[in-house]
């Protein structure tokens, strides 16, 4: 008698195990109203609410959240949204949706094991922040942190993208006589003289700073030390541009005759300073200065933080703005792109069965992911403040 590894019943024909079709989950989304100075955008706009309440999840929007970017209570609730007068009542629901991170007031309201979407804005944190969430087990992704299959950073791309148009439209606010500058158009007019303009930097705030000038006329001069970002700008304004690297004398030459000085350049930690005193001594009376690098400490040794209310400064016969928070100040355009990147993200994690199943299946949520059930997950985060971290792949698996 043959022996066989196999027992009779598991030789009789077995049932079939289909795939359980996986769940779909409810999303429970809290909108609550910004706080933070000057802070006028919101992250959802009621277009995408009406999107969220379609697909079956429930939307709590604090009254007023919207007021800053001309969104009325009205039209979030014809969008779907229940409007809310307590503020805790956004702050309990079990997702929260904020622009600027939570203050630890905020956090104390939050329930524990929250999902936190919002901005780190690492430079203003304080340790005492990390340890509030981690003792609420909550889970924290930083928008400016999320990065799509393609290395790009959708959310801090399309907010540099408002800032560099802007600082264009600012800086020729700024040289009106009106506003105490030159009195010059910034354009090209028929026998006059075209302005020019010089941009540190060539990343995304340059390209569309340099689009915007050229498109309005400007002779426009970039400088940057990458070859390459150079190289790929110029392929990107369609336009023949002076480029050169950050060179003392060219650059002060180009100072010297520029009507505007455009700061873009961003640092690993800080942003550094490539335009001295002594040089915007050299600049011409009335010049304007728009130094968007701000945020990470100004790349003009003269920056000093400005506000939206008070946006300006006098410097060495210079007109300096330097509000490091420019895309709040267009805050209707600022919400229409934050919220057409959030809403996929958010239909997403419903479909895949909640934020457990997201995360597991799309790496942009874990690079945007900071904090996990309490654990810190960041790296930069945890050498920053000296606080132990845990690999989110070996947590999520």
């Amino acid at each position: 008698m043959s022996f066989s590894p196999f027992t009779k019943e598991q030789l009789m024909p077995q049932p079939e195990t289909l795939e359980v079709k996986r769940q779909k989950g409810e999303l429970f989304i809290g909108l609550p109203k910004e706080t933070h100075f000057e802070e006028k955008r919101i992250s959802l706009t009621p277009d995408a609410v009406s999107a969220l309440v379609a697909n079956g999840h429930r939307v709590v929007v604090e009254t007023g959240a919207g007021d800053g970017a001309n969104y009325s209570d009205k039209e979030y609730s014809e969008a779907g949204a229940k409007i809310s007068y307590d503020i805790k009542e956004a702050y309990a629901c079990n997702i929260v949706l904020k622009v600027e991170p939570p203050s630890l007031e905020e956090v104390e309201m939050i329930n524990p094991q929250t999902v936190i979407i919002s901005a780190l804005q690492l430079k203003t944190q304080t340790k005492k922040y990390f340890e509030a969430l981690a003792k609420k087990r909550i889970t924290a992704i930083a928008f400016d942190f999320i990065k799509d299959e393609h290395g790009v950073y959708p959310i801090v791309k399309s907010l540099s993208e408002i800032a560099g148009i802007a600082s264009m439209h600012i800086a020729a606010e700024l040289m009106t006589t009106a506003n105490g500058g030159n009195g010059l158009l910034l354009g090209n007019i028929g026998g006059v003289p075209p302005t020019d303009v010089v941009i540190l930097g060539a990343g995304t705030v340059a390209e569309f700073a340099a689009k915007a000038a050229i498109g309005l006329g400007a002779r426009v001069k970039v400088f940057d030390n990458s070859i390459t970002k150079l190289r790929r700008l110029q392929d990107f304004v369609h336009a023949p541009i002076y480029t050169s690297t950050v060179q003392p004398k060219p650059l002060l030459k180009a100072l010297m005759r520029c009507d505007v000085a455009i700061g873009a350049i961003r640092g690993k930690d800080r942003s550094p300073i490539v335009v001295t005193k002594e040089m915007i001594e050299q600049m011409k009376d009335g010049a304007v200065i728009v130094d968007v690098s701000i945020d990470r400490g100004g790349c003009f040794e003269t920056s000093k933080i400005t506000t939206h209310s008070k946006p300006t400064f006098l410097e060495e016969g210079v007109i300096h703005y330097c509000v490091p928070n420019i895309p709040s100040r267009y805050a209707r355009t600022a919400s229409v792109s934050i919220s057409n990147i959030f809403t996929p993200y958010l239909l997403d994690i419903a479909e895949e069965g909640g934020f457990e199943n997201a995360a597991r299946f799309d790496k942009s949520l874990r690079n945007g992911m900071y904090f996990y059930h309490g654990i810190l997950t960041n790296k930069t985060v945890a050498d920053w403040f000296d606080l132990p971290y845990r690999d989110i792949n070996l947590l999520i698996l």
